[in-house]
């Protein structure tokens, strides 16, 4: 049996479109966290954080993470996901956690409507700021990191499916 494959990384880097071409192509399932949150609140993103607030989102999250029971499928998660250590572990534990790594200027380019997009961070903080306090996250749970930066996401699956079978 095939372990799940869970995408990490910042809002814009790509989770939620590499994993369904990475699902597609390995022709198992597609899991994305945000959308079970969207799904069970009734709500966008944006509009549980502006009203429930950042550590209640965060929690939610978690419990959305938590309800998954995918074994075998590609799993995009939030870019908040990795503040929660219980989503993580319970992620890790049968699924390989890969990091699409792209750059905050790259992210700038990509998240020009970053206030509408529901990015779980104090409101104020740049791209940059939420950049550097996850990075250190996001390395520590992966089990690949995966450059993900100016290149298709053909290529970047392409690259990903080479990296999980030298893993596997």
């Amino acid at each position: 049996m095939m372990r799940n494959i869970v995408l990490i990384g910042m809002p814009g880097c790509g989770k939620s479109t590499v994993g369904v071409v990475l699902a597609k192509t390995l022709g198992t399932g597609f899991t994305d966290t945000d959308l079970i949150i969207q799904q069970r609140e009734k709500r966008l993103l944006q509009n549980i954080i502006d009203t429930d607030g950042l550590e209640a989102f965060l929690d939610i999250e978690m419990n959305a993470i938590l309800s998954v029971e995918d074994k075998g499928s590609v799993i995009a998660t939030g870019g908040s996901a990795v503040l929660r250590e219980k989503a993580m572990k319970k992620l890790a534990e049968d699924g390989v956690i890969v990091f699409l790594d792209v750059s905050p200027e790259t992210l700038a380019k990509r998240l020009a409507n970053i206030r509408t997009r529901g990015i779980a961070a104090p409101s104020g903080q740049s791209i940059e700021e939420i950049y550097s306090e996850r990075i250190p996250l996001y390395r520590q749970y992966a089990d690949i990191v995966l450059k993900a930066d100016e290149q298709s996401v053909e290529k970047t699956v392409e690259k990903l499916i080479a990296e999980l079978n030298r893993i596997q």
